[in-house]
């Protein structure tokens, strides 16, 4: 082990026991950055087929040129079998990546430390169990930690380097150099339920499950919106089928467990049901979607065609969504910009971007607007918007809301009347958690906004994207929505409060 936090070097054995997906990809990581590869897998013939299952993708890659057959051998011969988790001892560094038992894994590592030399590094890959209490089992609880990679190991570049209660920051500095010497983007985080990733985007899937629960909008459209709108590679829905719900679930159960049943991440019988049914979603044909040969695509909910405006008046600063007015004048529409309190008025229905409160009760306490459209990452750039209109607003409000929408290339979804629609709701709860974990120090600023990046492809860091949104209009959102539903689980984070109070940023300028 390195005390200035240097990478192990190459020719330092590395053990991975399980050689599943995760394991044997973590094996590929670390044999292509050139160290020797113990494989152990308990179950017979697991650790031939995870070799066999790395060959056929390294086939692929020499297949289509982007490696060579030579550079494919050398890979994988640097991975060799261990059928004996008792001949462990060479290795320096151990990653665990077995089923996420607890016990199982707790007396696997009683075994390892008793194999290996006393300087060697202990690490398990779980994504949710407690690395401080699985260091407690241990003679030498200070040379444990959690490295979590994400699946695809060799191809999703974050790590989390999870530091125990107890685990020095000597063998958390060589981990992180380490794995930065592999290629990954490595970050320091404390062993909290569900780390950084896990726990910042439990409200991706909550809020979407919420929204599903109250009819707001269906599946379908929920990750339209979140895609051609919010800018994310996935929605929530296609991402939890693709995660498969019953891994979803458990996570979410877990940290709501852990976090001793913090309404924040209180599971959703949504998906309690969905897996009681065994619908899991891709791996067992059923989810939210139909995965079976010949089963329509789902198609999210459009708007049909509405009246073309003949004039638009923006009044006053529209904040997020001041490129509207921009848009609209390249939409050949005849767009005047006056005075007032950031409303659109087409046509004599009046439209602004949603600020947490659903369209009725903004409707009953200022008496309009009538419709409230949702937020985007880059309205210039979104495909879709959502609407949603208040229950006191006259019929074809919302076919003119469409019809302006429309006009500027869009499509448009319209809503049931949800507090804080979709986009603004889902962000204002990321960047919540978010700005928690920051308070918390889970991790910094900056690493909770990589994470987010890089484990699992947001289209901004939750940090930032407070940063672009302006705290205040952030924490209004969660207010509102505390106010709408009366529970502690919208409830705004200390840090984001006081960013709100001062204007302070989370990033520097």
């Amino acid at each position: 082990m390195n005390q200035d936090g240097a990478a192990l070097p190459s020719n330092v054995p590395v053990a991975v026991i399980g050689a599943g997906t995760m394991g044997s990809g973590i094996a590929l990581v670390a044999a292509r950055a050139g160290h020797p590869v113990l494989l152990h897998d308990a179950a017979p013939g697991a650790i031939q087929r995870g070799v066999d299952g790395l060959r056929r993708d390294l086939d692929r890659l020499v297949d289509k040129g982007k490696m060579s057959a030579q550079e494919r051998d050398a890979q994988l011969g640097r991975i060799t079998a261990l059928p004996n988790i008792d001949d462990i001892g060479p290795a320096g560094f151990v990653i665990e990546a077995i089923v996420e038992d607890f016990g199982v894994k707790r007396d696997l590592f009683r075994r390892i430390e008793a194999a290996v030399a006393p300087d060697a590094i202990l690490s398990t890959n779980t994504s949710s169990l407690s690395v401080t209490a699985l260091a407690a089992v241990l003679d030498r609880p200070e040379r444990f930690l959690g490295v979590h990679f994400f699946n695809p190991a060799p191809i999703l570049p974050l790590v989390e380097i999870v530091s125990g209660h107890v685990t020095t920051p000597a063998v958390a500095a060589t981990a992180f150099a380490t794995c930065l010497a592999w290629g990954k983007t490595p970050v320091h985080c404390r062993s909290t339920p569900g780390f950084i990733v896990n726990r910042v985007a439990r409200p991706f899937y909550g809020e979407a499950l919420r929204l599903i629960a109250e009819g707001a909008a269906t599946p379908a459209t929920l990750d339209a919106i979140l895609r051609e709108a919010g800018g994310f590679r996935m929605g929530p829905c296609e991402l939890m089928d693709l995660i498969g719900h019953d891994v979803n679930y458990a996570v979410t159960r877990t940290v709501w467990e852990l976090l001793f049943q913090d309404p924040r991440y209180k599971p959703s019988l949504v998906q309690k049901e969905l897996v009681d049914s065994r619908q899991l979603g891709r791996k067992t044909g059923r989810g939210f979607y139909d995965y079976s040969k010949g089963a329509a695509p789902p198609v999210a909910d459009d708007a049909p065609a509405g009246p073309r405006p003949s004039r638009v008046v923006i009044e006053g600063d529209l904040g997020p969504a001041a490129a509207l007015a921009g848009l609209g004048q390249a939409a050949g529409l005849s767009v005047e910009t006056r005075d007032g309190a950031g409303v659109i008025r087409i046509d004599g229905v009046a439209l602004a971007l949603t600020d947490g409160r659903s369209a009725t009760a903004r409707f009953a306490a200022e008496g309009g607007p009538e419709v409230l459209f949702d937020l985007a990452l880059d309205y210039g750039t979104a495909k879709r918007i959502a609407v949603a209109a208040a229950d006191q607003a006259p019929s074809g409000a919302c076919a003119a809301a469409a019809g302006f929408f429309q006009a500027l290339g869009k499509r448009v979804s319209v809503l049931d009347d949800a507090p804080g629609l979709v986009v603004m709701r889902t962000v204002a709860m990321l960047i919540n958690e978010a700005a928690d974990a920051a308070h918390q120090k889970v991790g910094s600023v900056a690493d909770i906004d990589l994470s987010m990046l890089k484990g699992v492809n947001y289209p901004r860091g939750p940090l930032a994207w407070c940063d672009a949104l302006g705290a205040p209009r952030v924490a209004a959102v969660i207010d509102a929505l505390a106010h709408a539903y009366g529970e502690d689980r919208y409830r705004t984070a200390p840090l984001l409060r006081r960013h709100a109070l001062t204007g302070r940023r989370f990033h520097a300028a």
